[in-house]
């Protein structure tokens, strides 16, 4: 994130064929999240690659790891609640739950509250074994998993 703007970087490949030298030096910003994936489910396409974001509200871009089990369930909400879900990635899907949660509220500025909120509201939706990483534009980074904790997760600076 740089000027209040999430700059992305991403495709299929191995991190040196994705992250050359050349478009590392024109990420800008302090702050930011990636992913590795070995597609167990959805495809493999770069639409699925990650971080997955949203524009509204605020920016968000997620990182995850994991299998939702109730895909079916929450995309006809998403549907019903006019959210756009682009790919069969349950990544998408739960970027989306997350979003739709904060819109929910209607705020123009988040407080810690307003996320953890939303976040414990996401755990008692999206059922399955998951790790998060979220990246809330000019806000910061947010990290949770199921409430399980079935998927590792280590979150540093």
């Amino acid at each position: 994130s740089h000027n209040n703007r999430l700059n992305l970087r991403k495709d299929t490949g191995t991190v040196s064929e994705v992250f050359t030298q050349e478009n590392v030096i024109n990420l800008k910003g302090n702050i930011g999240i990636g992913h590795v994936r070995y597609p167990t489910a959805g495809g493999s396409c770069s639409a699925e690659a990650q971080p997955l974001y949203t524009n509204f509200p605020f920016g968000i871009a997620l990182a995850h790891n994991g299998n939702l089990t109730n895909t079916d369930e929450l995309m006809s909400k998403m549907r019903n609640c006019q959210r756009h879900i682009n790919t069969d990635s349950d990544s998408e899907l739960l970027l989306n739950v997350f979003a739709d949660e904060l819109q929910r509220r209607q705020i123009s500025t988040m407080s810690a509250d307003d996320i953890f909120d939303s976040v414990s509201i996401v755990m008692r939706k999206c059922k399955g074994a998951y790790a998060v990483v979220i990246l809330i534009n000019g806000v910061g980074l947010l990290a949770f998993r199921d409430p399980c904790g079935i998927r590792p997760l280590c979150f540093g600076s």
